[in-house]
């Protein structure tokens, strides 16, 4: 698991929120072009071996949604190292038209090819404590996001 490289300090739970996550990314991740936003993604999760990202999470609780979509266009364009099982907009429940509205921008006209998917609050709220005991890989938080275009 990587923790964005400005998240990586901040207090969580006694501690930091990046302790026991990776310090430093495969070496085809960091050599990529547009590697610098990827590490700012706010988590990704990476393959067993570390040298793949299985999936991507930004976390856009009062951020500019705009900008975690560059990033993760960034990771699925510039590497190839790309995510494979997902990428998510992590946000309020609120916040969904305002995602789907992001996302119907011209500019974003590559991000329906990605399969980016939303991750309401609500939901990672409600079935945290089945995911936690019982989750293994993505097939649960899939089944909680919604598909945006």
């Amino acid at each position: 698991m990587w923790i964005a490289s400005n998240d990586r300090g901040r207090a969580y739970n006694g501690g930091k929120l990046g302790e026991g996550c990776l310090e430093r990314l495969a070496e085809a991740i960091e050599q990529a072009l547009g590697a610098d936003a990827v590490r700012l993604i706010d988590v990704l999760w990476l393959d067993r071996n570390k040298a793949h990202v299985a999936a991507a999470f930004e976390v856009e609780h009062s951020t500019s949604i705009y900008s975690g979509i560059v990033r993760m266009l960034d990771l699925a364009l510039g590497t190839v190292a790309h995510a494979l099982e997902g990428m998510f907009l992590v946000a309020p429940n609120g916040r969904e038209e305002e995602v789907r509205a992001q996302l119907a921008r011209p500019a974003f006209s590559r991000v329906a090819d990605l399969q980016v998917r939303y991750l309401p609050y609500g939901e990672l709220e409600c079935h945290r404590e089945s995911i936690a005991r019982f989750g293994t890989g993505m097939k649960a938080i899939q089944a909680i996001s919604r598909v945006l275009v």
